[in-house]
């Protein structure tokens, strides 16, 4: 008797081979037809990479580049795409579940030199390259690896009051342990079966998450707690998208407080360049940035003491004048980025507290900062211009910055840092008290709306 799980593959399997076949069928009747074989496929770059204000999200645009069999500069990447798309389209036929770094090995393999001009050994050297090709298959075909049943490295985690299907199982993800429902990498063929939750927590680190599930928070604030462990792997961004999506549950992102956790909540909020291409299935535009905001660690009007002073400037004369500059400059930014708003949110840190656990910024943290809102918002604030280390040589680190992160509100926290020049963990609201954390700090933060959008 064939099981769900070889039901929901098998279709899977049918939707992914038809895919396949009707996107490289075209190059079979160009060979039939005696014309040049060649590949049309929309570019994944940069420039090409549009954000969707109104969708709030990055898409890819509508620039397409050729790649021709003949062309001596494409014939490679060429022979590399049709080479991926047999491999995967065997694997589908042959009822198989390769992993991404199986298709490497399947697809590396030395070619002969036809002359001695030849450059390349390979038809790919590192798994890098073989899968910026597979990236391209998924473009060609509009099918995701994990549609094509691809797995890859399990990394995110879930638990909550929640039961789901997974193949010929119901897992209750209330009943884990001390341990969690590992989100597989093809979370289209899980079927969620019934919820008793509010909203989702995703945390970024993966030791808080620990604390919290033991601490038993989902339980006390139904909630379902997700962690993606760093960076977020493909699988936990789509099944935070489907809870958001079908299930109608609120998404809230809980990040260090640097520049590196931001941009972890752009990820999940907005999409990435890279698959910018599937951003409507992976990206959450709804998801909101819980914390840790600059502005939880010290409050909207950041004492005088704590307005960063560098050594130099220390050295230099009269402290508190500087300082005061320098808190003036950040007030008239802000009216010039448009923030409105009283400036009356208490921290939720003490300032015994912040010489504990905040942390130093240093120039790459800095430099990841003006990624984010662009070296326009840096001058304002600062009054300079960043430097970075390239070759060696003191460059200016140029940057628009990114539109949705021109926000006044994102602005003003951002703004907080390049004041501080300071950074805290989510560790640190942890170390404060886990039941400061469970039952002070997010509950009030949910219930009073206090996150950014």
């Amino acid at each position: 008797m064939e099981g769900l799980q070889d039901k929901i593959d098998q279709k899977a399997r049918e939707l992914s081979i038809k895919a396949v076949k009707k996107a490289f069928e075209k190059l079979i009747e160009q060979v039939r037809k005696g014309e040049e074989p060649k590949l049309i496929i929309k570019k994944r770059t940069l420039a090409n990479t549009i954000y969707d204000r109104q969708r709030k999200l990055l898409l890819l645009g509508e620039q397409k580049l050729t790649r021709k069999f003949f062309d001596e500069n494409e014939a490679r990447r060429f022979m590399q795409t049709v080479l991926m798309a047999r491999i995967i389209y065997e694997a589908l036929v042959n009822n198989e579940y390769p992993t991404i770094r199986d298709i490497y090995y399947r697809g590396k393999h030395t070619l002969p030199h036809v002359s001695p001009k030849d450059k390349f050994k390979n038809t790919w050297e590192e798994q890098q390259e073989s899968d910026a090709v597979l990236r391209d298959v998924e473009v060609l075909t509009g099918k995701l690896r994990e549609e094509m049943l691809i797995l890859s490295k399990e990394k995110g985690k879930v638990v909550g009051d929640m039961r789901l299907r997974s193949g010929n199982d119901v897992i209750d993800l209330s009943k884990m342990g001390h341990g969690a429902y590992a989100i597989e990498s093809t979370p289209d063929l899980i079927e969620f079966l019934d919820v008793n939750a509010e909203y989702v927590l995703v945390v970024e680190k993966d030791a808080v998450f620990q604390q919290l599930h033991r601490f038993g928070y989902w339980k006390a604030n139904k909630a379902i707690l997700v962690t993606s462990a760093g960076q977020p792997d493909r699988a936990t961004r789509r099944f935070v998208r489907r809870l958001n999506e079908e299930l109608k549950l609120p998404v809230y992102i809980l990040a260090d407080s640097d520049p590196y956790g931001f941009y972890i909540y752009s990820v999940f909020k907005i999409g990435s360049i890279t698959l910018s291409y599937e951003s409507e299935r992976l990206a959450t535009p709804k998801a909101r940035f819980l914390g840790v905001t600059m502005s939880d660690v010290f409050g909207d009007d950041v004492p005088l003491n704590e307005v960063y002073l560098s050594p130099e400037e220390i050295k230099s004369g009269d402290t508190k004048k500087l300082r005061e500059e320098k808190k003036e400059r950040f007030l008239k930014a802000l009216k010039t980025f448009g923030y409105k708003e009283k400036l009356t949110k208490k921290p939720f840190m003490t300032e015994e507290e912040r010489k504990n656990f905040i942390i130093r910024a240093k120039e790459q943290d800095l430099e990841r900062a003006v990624e984010l809102v662009g070296d326009k918002v840096y001058k304002d604030f600062t009054n300079e211009q960043l430097k970075s280390s390239r070759g060696g040589k003191k460059t200016i680190k140029k940057s628009p910055g990114y539109p949705w992160f021109q926000d006044p509100k994102w602005i003003k926290e951002i703004g907080i840092f390049f004041l501080t020049h300071s950074k805290l963990e989510i560790e640190a609201m942890a170390s404060k008290g886990l039941k400061f954390l469970a039952q002070e700090y997010l509950p009030r933060k949910i219930e009073t709306n206090d996150w950014l959008d």
